[in-house]
């Protein structure tokens, strides 16, 4: 009876296991035969899209999952940034995406592109104070006055937050944009929070120069400012 009980055993542990194997290699051939699997629908957190070797190619995450960017290689460290879409290029840095959000206070969605080795230049944007009922939307650009200064950015920025005097960090801001550290913003073309709509083009240094628009009472404009913002011309 005992060895009866034992061959029995030792059958079914053996048919287990054949039927293990069998289920593996039925979805190991599922798997091969068709490898593209379709979704009706998804629920995640964060999704990587990376190359075939594995470079990091595009993050779509929510706020809390979402990755803090790579400039010059480095991970940037981890800070507060809004759901949407982030882009990698082929060195492994940040070169731009959208974001997007919306709460009682405010409201935005902000497509970027990143200069190469650096931060942005071009942004359409839609920005909402949602409580005061004002926003801005349109195309925006900058630029950078001097090439490959990121890093030593960031680390005057650094310095500046040790200052705890208002006076002294302003003093510091003004220091960096002597330096050649800050963008100067070029052009924007939308409407700005004061209802303002229009073509609006800055100098090299951000000074204002040419205004083209249509202001709040609905009246078409036309300027051109010196470098001390006076204006020179107008129709």
């Amino acid at each position: 009876m005992v060895n009866k009980t034992q061959k029995q055993i030792t059958f079914l542990m053996v048919y287990s296991g054949m039927l293990t194997v069998a289920l593996i290699l039925t979805i190991a051939w599922v798997i091969v035969k068709d490898p593209d699997t379709q979704f009706n629908e998804i629920t995640v957190e964060r999704i990587n899209v990376v190359e075939s070797n594995g470079d990091l190619k595009l993050v779509i995450s929510n706020s809390q999952r979402q990755h803090s960017g790579i400039i010059n290689g480095k991970a940037l460290p981890q800070r507060d940034r809004q759901p949407g879409l982030i882009f990698f290029n082929a060195v492994g840095d940040e070169c731009g995406g959208l974001v997007y959000d919306g709460n009682d206070n405010e409201a935005g969605l902000v497509l970027s592109v990143d200069q190469f080795r650096d931060d942005q230049v071009m942004q359409l944007r839609y920005v909402e104070d949602t409580k005061r009922k004002t926003r801005t939307y349109g195309l925006q650009f900058w630029e950078y006055p001097k090439e490959n200064t990121y890093d030593q950015r960031e680390q005057a920025f650094e310095a500046v937050k040790a200052i705890s005097d208002k006076n002294e960090q302003r003093e510091a801001i003004l220091k960096m944009k002597a330096q050649g550290l800050l963008p100067e913003d070029r052009m924007f073309v939308g409407k700005k929070m004061n209802s303002d709509v229009g073509l609006f083009i800055n100098d090299s240094t951000g000074r204002p120069r040419i205004r083209i628009y249509v202001d709040s009472e609905n009246s078409p404009r036309i300027e051109i400012l010196d470098e001390a913002g006076n204006i020179v011309s107008k129709n």
